[in-house]
């Protein structure tokens, strides 16, 4: 196993520490739903609460500048956004069974406008990294989740069935405040096998707490190339289905030096086949490791809320088949850095991409196989090797239901090609909560 991956075994083992304080990942970027802009909807949301119905609606928007450099330095502006809805309903209340719910997700997405690929790396290379994290899948309203949960032994297992995502259960550490796709959240989705946030397959999971601090996690879910397709949007079919995915996963939240912090571990295995990068080879399954952890360092002594957290990431692939071969990522995050902007945030985030070996060669063997010599010919294919990305964003909030998270990103060799001059792209995120 590649040493920079065993990081997050060691990890777990950190011994907790006694603290009567309960856990409360604030500092580390899980904030509490602020108040949205429609308050309670005149009475609405507490008459709903009163029934078990619980939800949360937000509007995304993303925008990305090339400022300089990249595969087209012609400056371009791109524009993405999404409207989500999660929602929970209760069900313990009506039937007694324990933590009965419902759990729902729907996500509008529109224009695609990904600057990533119209600008900043070579479109001929598999896109690894995004400059807007929350592009792709097209102007389309989606079904992330549809799933019926209900604990067990005292609240200690939990089962849930259903048109799942792996968000409900798996590699939930690290937010998803950057808008650099390899800073958002952890590396679990760059094994390919399955996808993050509004696209759903069937599965089911299971999660026991061995110890009040640590968590095991399992269960076999969809594995749907198809998933992603339109047709798919709203479907319940398992039409296209190659196989199933197996997670396991170990997360620990504890306290370090009476400070809260999240460590996890995880492997995925599937059995559906996979095509050899570069040779006429086709393997009947494949694996992929990933973990991480998240530690706040520091804390106010009059502001509990304010202080300075640590993370980091990463993901081991089968590079036969994956043209990622590991991916580490690690990230520095301030929340009320200021006195007179005690919910504000201040994030630096830096990423290390290794490409597939297996890949490089299947790219070259093509060129020789054709006779193309010349990276300018449109059917070149370029050869990839690594890159590093890094971002810088701060993020204020002018109201409760509004931030603005202005940042700079720092692209070296975009899509792994040393052909590629590096870029500097500014973005713009903005959050409206409902």
């Amino acid at each position: 196993m590649n040493k920079k991956i065993i990081f997050p075994l060691l990890f777990l083992t950190l011994p907790a520490i006694a603290n009567e304080q309960s856990w409360d990942g604030t500092v580390l970027g899980f904030e509490p739903a602020p108040k949205g802009l429609f308050g309670d909807m005149l009475g609405i949301r507490p008459i709903l609460s009163d029934h078990g119905f619980s939800f949360h609606s937000n509007y995304l928007s993303q925008v990305a500048y090339n400022a300089s450099g990249g595969y087209d330095d012609d400056k371009y502006t791109a524009y993405i956004d999404q409207f989500a809805f999660t929602f929970t309903q209760d069900l313990e209340r009506w039937t007694g069974i324990p933590d009965a719910r419902i759990e729902g997700n729907i996500v509008n997405r529109n224009h695609n406008d990904d600057l990533t690929l119209k600008r900043v790396q070579d479109p001929r290379t598999p896109n690894y990294d995004q400059t807007q994290e929350s592009a792709g899948g097209g102007s389309i309203t989606r079904l992330g989740w549809l799933t019926f949960a209900r604990s067990f032994d005292e609240r200690r297992l939990t089962w849930r069935i259903g048109m799942m995502n792996k968000v409900q259960e798996f590699d939930q550490i690290i937010p998803c405040d950057f808008q650099l796709r390899t800073q958002c959240g952890g590396k679990s989705a760059n094994a390919l096998v399955w996808s993050n946030w509004n696209i759903h397959t069937w599965g089911t999971t299971v999660s026991y707490k061995i110890t009040p601090e640590v968590t095991i996690k399992t269960g076999v879910m969809e594995q749907n190339p198809q998933a992603t397709d339109r047709s798919h949007a709203w479907s319940w079919s398992t039409k296209g289905s190659k196989g199933i995915v197996l997670p396991l996963e170990v997360e620990s939240r504890t306290f370090v030096n009476g400070l809260p912090g999240a460590y996890n571990v995880g492997l995925l295995y599937t059995n559906a086949k996979q095509q050899d990068l570069y040779k006429d080879k086709t393997y009947h399954s494949t694996w992929f490791i990933y973990g991480g952890m998240n530690q706040q360092l520091t804390r106010h002594q009059d502001a509990p809320n304010r202080g300075l957290s640590l993370s980091l990431s990463g993901s081991y692939h089968d590079e036969r088949s994956n043209f990622m071969n590991y991916v580490v990522s690690s990230s520095l995050r301030y929340r009320g850095l200021f006195d007179a902007r005690p919910e504000d945030w201040v994030g630096l985030g830096v990423s290390y991409i290794e490409l597939s070996d297996h890949f490089a060669k299947g790219q070259k063997q093509y060129n020789q196989q054709f006779g193309i010599t010349d990276y300018h010919d449109p059917f070149f294919r370029p050869i990839t090797s690594n890159a590093f990305n890094a971002e810088l964003y701060y993020r204020f909030k002018p109201v409760s239901w509004l931030e603005l998270q202005p940042d700079v990103q720092y692209w070296h060799n975009p899509g792994g090609i040393k052909q590629t001059s590096d870029a500097w792209v500014l973005g713009l995120k903005t959050v409206v909560t409902f």
